[in-house]
Formats: structure tokens, C-alpha cells, sequence
């Protein structure tokens, strides 16, 4: 994430919008007790932060994605060769699952 989306990101006065959820009972009853443990002040600012990690890191896979696609289409246009490209591909992912 870019330094001046993190800034925007962390102001406490962002603008806020009421929204209408269904969740079951049960989740809400877990939510309120989890919620003092973690030191939030109630349960609704830690489903805010559950989505926010969750949203984050899904943006942060998008983002690798599309510069991992980018930085493919531009060893091609450079003639690398395709299977140079696969074998490369696989050799990075395996190293993250490790």
C-alpha cells in the first residue's frame, strides 16, 4: 500500500457510512465478548478492523498480481522465452509457500 493511501487511511476523521447487516446471533454475542479482550471499545470496531486486515490483504494479492502479470508481458515483448518465464514463475511461488 502506497504511503499516502496508509496516511489517508489512519485519519480519524474518515468518513464513515451506515450500513445494514445480517449476521447470525451467535456471532455478535462471540464479536461483544471477543471484542474488550482485544481492546477494542465494542464489538462494531472490531468488525471494522476484521474487514480492514481482510480487505488489505486481499488488495496487497491484487495489487502483486497484476505487477507479476505486468512484469511477464514485458519479459515477452523482450523475447523471453515462455518456458524461461514458467519455470522462473514456479521457482518464486514455490519459494513462498515454504
Amino acid at each position: 500500500m502506497k504511503i499516502n493511501e496508509l496516511q489517508k487511511r489512519l485519519r480519524k476523521d474518515r468518513p464513515m457510512v451506515t450500513i445494514s447487516l445480517r449476521i447470525p446471533e451467535d456471532v455478535i454475542e462471540d464479536l461483544k465478548r471477543v471484542a474488550p479482550a482485544l481492546g477494542f471499545s465494542g464489538y462494531q470496531p472490531l468488525m471494522r478492523a476484521y474487514i480492514g486486515q481482510g480487505l488489505r490483504a486481499d488488495l496487497e494479492r491484487l495489487e502483486t498480481n497484476l505487477e507479476v502479470a505486468d512484469l511477464v508481458e514485458s519479459l515477452r515483448r523482450r523475447g523471453v522465452e515462455e518456458d524461461v518465464i514458467i519455470s522462473a514463475l514456479a521457482e518464486a511461488r514455490s519459494s513462498y509457500s515454504v
